[in-house]
């Protein structure tokens, strides 16, 4: 694999028919996930009118991921992956029931949801390291970018779609959406993927082994460059993401806080389209930097409190950033050993998600003593600044 391959299309990557099957069940987890997502947060802000809270309840799924990839993710490499994916969906249809009936307060639901997330770092690794398996060379990047189109495409309608049902059924009756995703992506799943092996043969604990894998990862300078370039510029952005429902509610227009995060989710989804597909492989990976540089420095100007018409034009334009990281897959692909790749999946997710959550949490902690204005702001300025420290890598052109 070069940078000189040719640059693939989109038509061959949804031809083959396994990808098919695996990009549905996804995005039925995504629009579940979108909806939960936005309902947990306005019922814990509503019912505590606490920022800290509504922003943990915003990524109460991200944080386990710290247990799932320190404890559990030997697993992504020992067990086959279609049985994985399954039994997650199952436990989320499970945990999002719950959720909708409606007998928890606040602090039950986001100490269950955090419970029921520890085993997603497993569910990851394993969808996502099926796709290597299924696309080989550029059209593997575009899988990658589907997926990543998947996540702006399905959050746009599942934060959409959320909004309304809120306004029309209540938190907890749009939570019902989630359960009906979790099923369907779970029986599609179990009915339509090929049944693929474990990687490798369990050797030892599960846990000794997730650690020692994950020392010798991150023990690989290419590796670990290429983990905090991808981990660090994306997460810090999250900390602005955990604060919208209390800024639509500091500029005064509270209805607005799902066109916010709609608008972050339709960048997202124009950044790979345009990236992914317009760009030849050598220029994608030569704009990481530039792009990586996009996420954060349209967040400084919201130190002027803008409107939600303006705020949803610069968060959409962070969004777009987010389109870097298709500069960085085949990079990552090849500096991972392959009988390891779904632990390397799971430990670039599971850096994510928890750098992630923990960036929310801080967020929703600032906005607690500063305007959520402000605490944007702050988020923009470091995550400008993480990509300025990766520069050396994201800028580096594999030949």
């Amino acid at each position: 694999m070069t940078t000189a391959d040719t640059a693939a299309t989109y038509r061959e990557v949804f031809a083959v028919r396994q990808f098919r099957v695996l990009f549905t069940g996804y995005a039925l987890f995504l629009t579940g996930e979108s909806v939960k997502m936005l309902a947990l947060s306005v019922t814990v802000y509503a019912g505590t009118g606490s920022p800290l809270l509504a922003a943990l309840a915003y990524v109460a799924g991200f944080l386990p991921y710290a247990l799932g990839g320190t404890l559990l993710l030997a697993y992504a490499d020992r067990w086959p992956p279609r049985p994985v994916i399954v039994g997650y969906d199952l436990l989320r249809a499970a945990v999002a029931a719950i959720l909708a009936a409606g007998p928890l307060g606040p602090t039950a639901m986001l100490l269950l949801v955090f419970v029921a997330a520890v085993p997603g770092a497993v569910a990851s690794a394993a969808r996502t390291t099926l796709l290597p398996d299924l696309l080989e060379g550029d059209r593997y990047v575009l899988g990658r970018s589907v997926f990543s189109m998947a996540a702006g495409g399905t959050q746009v309608i599942g934060f959409a779609a959320g909004g309304l049902l809120i306004s029309a059924l209540g938190t907890h009756g749009a939570l019902w959406i989630t359960v009906g995703g979790c099923l369907l992506s779970a029986a599609l799943t179990r009915a339509r993927l090929a049944d693929h092996p474990s990687r490798s043969t369990p050797s030892g604990a599960a846990v000794a082994a997730t650690w020692r894998v994950n020392r010798d990862l991150l023990g690989r300078p290419a590796v670990r460059s290429l983990l905090l370039a991808q981990w660090l510029p994306p997460s810090l952005i999250v900390g602005a993401e955990g604060v919208l429902v209390p800024y639509a509610d500091q500029v005064g227009t509270p209805a607005s806080a799902g066109v916010l995060f709609t608008a972050v989710a339709l960048g997202m989804l124009a950044g790979d389209l345009v990236i992914g597909r317009l760009v030849a492989p050598a220029r994608r990976e030569r704009l990481a930097g530039l792009l990586a540089l996009l996420l954060g420095t349209p967040l400084l100007v919201f130190v002027l409190a803008p409107g939600p018409v303006a705020a949803a034009g610069l968060l959409a334009a962070s969004g777009f950033g987010v389109a870097y990281q298709l500069g960085l897959a085949r990079r990552f692909l090849d500096a991972v050993p392959r009988a390891h790749r779904g632990q390397a999946f799971g430990l670039a997710a599971t850096g994510t998600m928890t750098l992630q959550g923990a960036a929310a949490a801080a967020g929703g902690a600032l906005a607690e003593v500063l305007a959520p204005s402000l605490v944007v702001t702050l988020a923009g300025a470091a995550s400008a600044l993480a990509a300025l420290l990766a520069w050396r890598t994201l800028r580096e052109v594999k030949g």
